[in-house]
């Protein structure tokens, strides 16, 4: 039987490619696609797929919290994150989440996605070459110690969005100090000095989008 594959992003030629590269191995059966997070999640439930591959720009979500939504849903599917950035942190964080496998764009994909697809079907991981430099590097950085959870996710959106630390804290029911210490972790995760460059250094990663 096929293993059977959604793909996910919100531009056509990320969906067509991967799909002309996959068809051409009959072991694989791309089953749909999606644009938006909304819209992979009914994909996968009619479908039950079993990979996922997932571009990191999804439209109205970031990737860790789609990640998550998928985990969550469907945990049977094994998803396969397709990445223009090459940082090793955020690779650490999605492999933290429940990622099985993390393709840099740039990396010769027409060979890669059918052995990264092969490979989590067996239950192992499987970094591309330059995702996998990227994350050794990263594991020997001290900012490996500041995942970017559901909390620290929430606190950066709401800064970007121009909340003050009393009313971030009010939002989350915790104590201004916990605030702080949270963007303190931030500012360290994304080698920012003040909440300009945090803001701006998050946006570049896909960690603040558009609020509906």
């Amino acid at each position: 039987m096929a293993i059977r594959i959604v793909v996910a992003d919100d531009a056509d030629l990320l969906i067509l490619g991967a799909q002309a590269v996959l068809e051409q191995d009959h072991r694989y059966a791309v089953v749909g696609s999606a644009r938006c997070m909304d819209d992979l999640l009914k994909v996968a439930q009619t479908q039950q797929p079993d990979v996922i591959l997932l571009s990191e720009w999804i439209y109205s979500v970031d990737v860790l919290s789609a990640v998550e939504s998928i985990q969550q849903q469907h945990p049977q599917a094994k998803i396969i994150i397709l990445g223009a950035l090459a940082d090793g942190l955020l690779i650490h964080d999605l492999f933290a989440a429940g990622v099985r496998a993390y393709l840099y764009k740039s990396d010769d994909l027409c060979d890669l996605l059918s052995t990264a697809v092969d490979t989590v079907m067996l239950n192992r991981p499987y970094l591309s070459p330059t995702a996998s430099a990227e994350y050794l590097i990263a594991m020997q950085s001290s900012r490996r110690q500041h995942p970017l959870d559901a909390e620290a996710r929430t606190v950066l959106n709401k800064l970007a969005q121009g909340d003050h630390i009393q009313q971030i804290a009010l939002h989350l029911g915790v104590g201004v100090r916990r605030v702080y210490w949270v963007r303190e972790k931030l500012r360290h995760r994304f080698n920012a000095k003040t909440n300009e460059h945090l803001i701006q250094r998050a946006a570049a990663e896909g960690f603040i989008y558009p609020l509906e």
